[in-house]
């Protein structure tokens, strides 16, 4: 048995990287084609070979950087390399708690050792080439020890969680650890910004002004209770434009960044803020939660049918079942499941997106907003025109193009 669930798993990795590729060349060749009409206008000539040079350079680099870690990966499963650490593992560290928590902390630091190369080259060399970069090495290296310290802190207190929880009761693990983990996120969600945010970026209200003013006077228009208005320094890191929504209730927030308050009117300012209204108006964001709800709990409950199965530990070159092991297989095998609840959530995430280009079109900033979105992927050096597949596997918004004609035939 373990030798088919073997197979399996190399099958797999071997099928998702090609898939991967395929895509991205697709994406390449699409690329090229010639834009509609309606999208000629966001660059000049000179602008939008720069646009295709970034996208290629980028493409290309992602293939690079994303081949390197299929063959460490693939090496590790072909060859028992995660049975040999735990087999290590067991002569030093006799609790399995402890020893589980110290493999996935290895598998972590190897794996983040191995991209730092790759991430530095993407920061200070793509990205700074074409102009976006902001980070000092001060910020990238800092950057780096606060990832490690919230990765030990959340991820490894959660993960401590769950394993404490299998432990105590295996017979209800699943429902139990579904029910922390929902917990959790929504407390998350709620408290991301409020939390985490800080570590990295400062966040101050939004002066009284006239931009201050519009976002209120449109708030106020459409019955959206607001009072945090904050602005990101975004500017610290990369010169590309964002603004989005967060939290719940009281602690609902929109966040801008200062890079979009320079290269945007007023007017475009507050459609973007619009279509984020939107999104709370159609409660996208409950729903979201909702639908993840039960593929998590199903996750949960297939994740506590395998954790004692010798056959998936042994198909890493293990020898009996352990937490860690079993729970590194089943991630592989489930990928295929996952990957079709991927493929449902953004054809679901791609709807919303109209919704709410919709809501803001029909309180007229319809113009202003495909204004807006222009000048953001301009800003981005965006692809206009990625291959339909790709958008399919891989896009939670619709496209640019999309998005315009969407905007331009919404009836107010």
């Amino acid at each position: 048995m373990s030798e088919y669930l073997f197979y399996a798993i190399i099958i797999i990795l071997v099928a998702d990287f090609g898939l991967e590729r395929f895509l991205a060349l697709l994406n390449i060749k699409h690329s090229k084609i010639q834009l509609p009409q309606i999208l000629s206008d966001i660059y000049n000539p000179e602008k939008y070979n720069q646009q295709q040079d970034y996208f290629r350079t980028n493409t290309k680099f992602g293939m690079i950087s994303s081949t390197f870690s299929f063959l460490v990966t693939l090496g590790m499963y072909a060859f028992g390399g995660f049975g040999w650490l735990d087999n290590a593992l067991q002569l030093i560290v006799a609790n399995e708690t402890l020893r589980s928590l110290f493999f996935f902390g290895i598998i972590f630091i190897v794996n983040d050792i191995i991209s730092i190369p790759f991430d530095w080259y993407d920061t200070f060399v793509i990205e700074e080439r074409f102009g976006f970069n902001k980070v000092t090495s001060k910020i990238f290296i800092f950057d780096k020890l606060k990832g490690y310290l919230l990765t030990i802190i959340i991820g490894g207190g959660l993960l401590y969680a769950i394993m404490s929880i299998y432990n105590a009761s295996e017979s209800y693990f699943w429902i139990i650890a579904w029910s922390v983990v929902t917990v959790f996120s929504l407390f998350m969600s709620m408290f991301y910004s409020e939390l985490i945010v800080p570590l990295f970026n400062k966040q101050t209200p939004l002066p009284e002004g006239e931009l201050r003013t519009e976002i209120e006077k449109f708030a106020q228009k459409v019955d959206f209770k607001l009072k945090n208005i904050f602005v990101i320094d975004g500017s610290k890191r990369s010169t590309k434009a964002n603004a989005y929504f967060t939290g719940f209730g009281p602690k609902k927030r929109i966040v801008l960044y200062d890079t979009l308050m320079d290269k945007m009117t007023t007017d475009e300012i507050v459609s973007v803020l619009a279509h984020e209204i939107g999104h709370y108006k159609h409660k996208h964001t409950l729903k979201n939660m909702l639908v993840s709800l039960p593929s998590t709990l199903l996750l949960f409950y297939l994740l506590g049918l395998i954790l004692k199965s010798d056959a998936l530990a042994q198909a890493l070159g293990g020898s009996v079942a352990s937490f860690h092991l079993n729970v590194l297989a089943f991630g592989i095998i489930y990928s295929p499941v996952s990957m079709l609840l991927d493929l449902a959530t953004n054809q679901l995430s791609r709807k919303y997106e109209y919704q709410a280009d919709n809501f803001a079109a029909k309180h007229g900033f319809g113009t202003q907003l495909i204004s807006g979105l222009k000048k953001l992927s301009a800003t981005s050096l965006s692809n206009l025109m990625p291959h339909p597949l790709y958008v399919f596997f891989h896009y939670s918004h619709p496209t640019l193009y999309q998005r315009i004609m969407n905007i331009s035939n919404c009836k107010l």
